[in-house]
């Protein structure tokens, strides 16, 4: 076997393990706000940035509107977004939190401490990590 088609001596793995536990370490912290990790991130950006169109959220995501659309349909059942077309544009959709949407945040602003706490990591090593992550990021 090529030693560099070994399991252990690739990048990605790690990377891909690492996803996987942290969206998992988000589930119980998530479940108490009957959010998905998606559904949490699309929060994330609706609170830090206020309305923005479906195309705005996709691309600070990295989603494209047909994985998008029904994650935002089902906040929107949920009483956390409305979705309306643009009055000038209909071919644009809009999205905005709601009140209970916007309530949310309060629950969710704990979240990243717990998270830090879960994965045992201090600010210098968060730091760090989000320094090295954001290398690959931008390429």
């Amino acid at each position: 076997m090529y030693e560099q088609l070994k399991l252990d001596n690739q990048i990605c793995f790690p990377l891909y393990a690492l996803s996987k536990e942290i969206t998992r370490q988000y589930t119980p912290f998530l479940n108490a706000l009957d959010l998905t990790y998606p559904q949490y991130l699309v929060m994330l950006v609706l609170w830090e940035q206020g309305e923005q169109t479906v195309n705005q959220i996709g691309a600070k995501l990295h989603l494209d509107s047909g994985t998008l659309t029904p994650l935002l349909k089902r906040l929107q059942v949920k009483n956390l977004v409305q979705r309306e077309r643009n009055q000038t544009d209909e071919r644009t959709v809009m999205i905005s939190l709601t009140e209970s949407g916007k309530s949310l945040e309060h629950q969710a602003s704990e979240i990243p401490l717990k998270i830090a706490n879960c994965l045992n990591l201090n600010e210098t090593e968060i730091a760090v990590l989000h320094k090295i992550i954001g290398q690959f990021k931008d390429k």
